[in-house]
């Protein structure tokens, strides 16, 4: 069987808002995060982890920060394209593994409904996706609520 692994990080500073946007699921928080597109740090991660899986550069290679059509995009839409590419390829998920670190918000009550639009947009079971949090015991730049981070494992296996 022919698999790869790719691994993923992302992190965003927090700024004003009312909410941020964790795989997809619009999540109340008294912040928001500072991003050119919606800040995404599940989905941003999940894409970098498939993207090096393919040997395909990063996140940032595909939908550069300096190009306007990006401007408060949808990350949905990115991960629709990662999983394009690697369909053209011949890979489709074997599985994901996201934890987000952050003090808050909290995520938990939304890990559900997180996995369940991270499936469909991969087009994969459910069981496929985990997601999880943790904080980072108010040590550093998460601890000390300045923003949150993702990191995102996937193996892709051949279709």
């Amino acid at each position: 069987m022919s698999i790869r692994i790719g691994q993923g990080y992302d992190v965003h500073a927090f700024g004003d808002g009312d909410h941020v946007v964790l795989g997809g699921v619009r999540v109340p928080h008294d912040r928001g995060v500072l991003a050119h597109s919606d800040g995404d740090v599940v989905i941003h991660a999940l894409c970098d982890a498939m993207l090096g899986a393919l040997a395909l550069g990063d996140i940032g290679t595909h939908f550069p920060p300096s190009d306007p059509r990006w401007k408060d995009a949808d990350s949905r839409t990115f991960l629709r394209h990662c999983r394009q590419l690697a369909a053209e390829r011949g890979w489709v998920l074997g599985n994901a593994d996201v934890t987000v670190i952050c003090e808050r918000p909290k995520v938990g009550p939304h890990v559900e409904a997180i996995c369940t639009l991270l499936a469909a947009d991969l087009g994969v079971a459910v069981d496929t996706v985990s997601v999880k949090a943790t904080t980072s015991e108010q040590l550093g730049f998460t601890g000390r609520g300045e923003g949150l981070a993702a990191l995102a494992v996937c193996l892709l296996v051949r279709g």
